[in-house]
């Protein structure tokens, strides 16, 4: 079985994707990185450097500062396929991300997004 492409691609190459998406549709560079923020455990500085060294999809989720325990209530479905049924755990970890963007792009508040207590 050959290896998914995303997982040996820089983060830094589809960042600015993200924040375009976020952008176009009303929302902010800086809650694109809360996002990532609270997924990762990183802040702008050690984010700066991922992107900054180009690190593939791999290692960043593998070294992130502090995975999210929370991140595990994200479902739904992205590119056609429910994120919770997803086997592959770092191909589980990028839709994750996939699908916080998603919601941001489509106005959801950022308490939702974070999947904070009402």
């Amino acid at each position: 079985m050959t290896e998914d492409r995303i997982f040996t691609t820089s983060v830094a190459s589809v960042y600015p994707l993200y924040v375009a998406k976020a952008e176009r549709k009303g929302r902010s560079k800086a809650e694109v990185d809360q996002i990532l923020f609270w997924l990762t455990g990183h802040d702008a500085a050690s984010l700066q450097r991922e992107l900054d060294a180009g690190t593939d999809f791999r290692t960043f989720f593998a070294t992130a500062p502090h995975m999210n325990p929370v991140r595990e209530r994200i479902t739904g479905v992205v590119c056609g396929v429910r994120v919770e049924e997803i086997e592959d755990p770092l191909m589980r970890e990028i839709r994750y991300l996939d699908k916080l963007i998603d919601e941001l792009a489509k106005g959801k508040a950022m308490d939702k997004i974070l999947r904070q207590p009402a």
